[in-house]
């Protein structure tokens, strides 16, 4: 049995377009997706299941444990999302700024720069305000966030406005100049009124399938579409977000699709070239979608690990006294600290000198809480002392 996505026909009705070994899927009854029920039915319910039961077991926290795994999930789906598209965020300013933006204290806060703000701005509008409609405004409003320079590196880009055509047809392309591969082309600018209201009709509109169903259509569709001339991938990834937020009907955010989609970027591509080429049969997509899902719901069990890890430290500690210095690193430490840490990274790290780095490690030393690691290099490092 075949399953269509719910109110996705409208009007239009294109023609198939093949050019040599390029596919594009502006063909008769655009964008009327179909899927099989029965090859999904049992791996729909397993995801519904480990979803209810991640959710249930988050609740079962208490409150400041719950906001702290909510903060280090969404810091790990912007952070994951930019790097999708080759983008490399500061950690310590995502997550300042989500905890400014959420009012956590979480001790002192790190200035962002302007795309971090934008992107935080983004993902936050899209799971914190989950039940509003989803408008045009709103799209570039979030597109017009992640670039406010209005350039996307060296590059000039129309943003907070639908993509105009003026720089020739929206191509998804690899290879050397000369020599493209041309892996996707993109609906003409001239159609995306009439797409993009079909889209936000039935993204708003009574689910009458699964709403994490519904996830995987809204993200395959609108990077389908690719509306805009740069944060296509990004936007797509924020409207699945907010399709979860609505499908447990609650802003709190305990899984990152985006980072178990980083993982599997290449899959993701693959999978998506391809269902871009194929057919309106969209079985395989979700299919991969739901997998990944799985995967990323499973991978909560890391987040929630750390957020424990770093409960029973600060626990352990509670009769110590440490200056704000030290309350930082340690959180990098009990967070995954990538590499060695030495004197010389401390006081980078907080803005402070030598000696003064020097005598926060020494008194953590003296205190039991750092140790010195066996000796490896011309500079001391230290670890953190495991945490019981």
């Amino acid at each position: 049995m075949l399953a269509a996505a719910e109110n996705s026909a409208h009007n239009f009705r294109g023609r198939c377009e093949d050019h040599g070994d390029k596919i594009y899927p502006w063909r008769k009854d655009w964008p009327k997706f179909h899927w099989s029920q029965e090859s999904l039915a049992e791996q729909l319910a397993a995801v519904r299941h480990r979803q209810g039961r991640l959710i249930g077991r988050m609740e079962s926290l208490g409150f400041t444990l719950r906001a702290e795994a909510m903060l280090e999930t969404l810091t790990e789906d912007v952070m994951k999302s930019s790097e999708i598209e080759g983008e490399i965020l500061d950690k310590e300013q995502v997550r300042s700024s989500i905890a400014r933006r959420l009012g956590m204290d979480v001790g002192a806060l790190m200035h962002a720069d302007r795309n971090v703000e934008g992107v935080v701005e983004m993902m936050l509008d899209a799971t914190q305000k989950f039940s509003a409609p989803l408008t045009a405004e709103r799209l570039f409003d979030w597109q017009a966030a992640l670039f406010p320079t209005g350039r996307s590196g060296m590059i000039h880009i129309r943003t907070g406005a639908w993509r105009d055509g003026k720089s020739g047809p929206m191509q998804v392309v690899s290879g050397p100049i000369g020599r493209e591969k041309v892996h996707y082309e993109a609906p003409t600018a001239a159609r995306l009124n009439l797409e993009m209201r079909a889209f936000l009709k039935w993204f708003n509109g009574k689910a009458s399938n699964d709403a994490v169903l519904k996830a995987g259509i809204a993200h395959l569709w609108f990077v389908t579409i690719h509306p805009f001339d740069d944060g296509n991938g990004r936007i797509a990834r924020a409207i699945a977000d907010m399709a979860f937020a609505r499908s447990e009907n609650s802003p709190q955010r305990f899984y990152s699709m985006s980072g178990q989609i980083r993982v599997e970027r290449k899959a993701y591509y693959d999978v998506l070239e391809a269902t871009q080429k194929g057919s309106l049969d969209i079985t395989a997509w979700l299919e991969w979608f739901l997998s990944c899902l799985g995967r990323a719901i499973d991978g909560a069990e890391n987040i929630l690990a750390v957020v424990l890890k770093k409960a029973r430290f600060w626990e352990t500690c509670a009769g110590e006294q440490f200056n704000e210095r030290q309350r930082k690193i340690l959180n990098r430490l009990l967070d995954g600290f990538e590499g060695k840490l030495t004197s010389s990274k401390w006081a980078v790290l907080v803005k402070c000198s030598q000696d003064t780095a020097s005598r926060d490690i020494d008194d953590l030393l003296k205190r039991g809480v750092l140790i010195k690691d066996v000796a490896g290099g011309r500079s001391t490092s230290y670890s953190l002392v495991k945490v019981p």
